[in-house]
């Protein structure tokens, strides 16, 4: 009898060190939670090449591939766009024939002085270090 009220005693501490992890793992959540009703469509002003960087290795995390961006990628809209690759023949025509797939799209928000760059496809959130942007009109 003894073994099994040791068994018991010992799962009761244990229940309580998860619930008290568990509790503090969603009131860690909660503080890094940001207020997205303050996010506003932005564009990028006065890229350098530490502003690039961060958007080339945020939009390169979320599609976890290497990718190519233009030099001016979001400075002129809040809206990105990337699509794949499409291997040609050696006659310069699709290899795998027309593709159907939809490209990828980022959109850039402003909210309060960090600029966030957003996955559509799970509205994952990239805070963009080094990069400085403005609301759009």
């Amino acid at each position: 009898m003894a073994y099994q009220s040791d068994i018991a005693a010992m799962s009761g501490s244990i229940m309580k060190s998860s619930s008290g992890l568990l509790a503090a793992a969603i009131t860690l959540a909660a503080c890094q939670t940001v207020a997205t009703e303050y996010d506003k469509p932005a564009r990028i002003t006065d890229p350098d090449e530490g502003s690039r960087a961060a958007l080339q290795q945020s939009v390169n995390a979320a599609l976890n591939t290497e990718v190519v961006l233009a030099n001016d990628a979001l400075t002129n809209s809040s809206q990105l766009f990337v699509e794949r690759v499409v291997p040609t023949s050696m006659e310069g025509s699709p290899a795998g024939g027309r593709t159907m797939e939809m490209p990828f799209e980022f959109r850039l928000v402003i909210n309060g002085d960090d600029c966030v760059l957003i996955d559509q496809r799970d509205d994952s959130r990239h805070v963009l270090q080094d990069t400085n942007c403005i609301a759009e009109d």
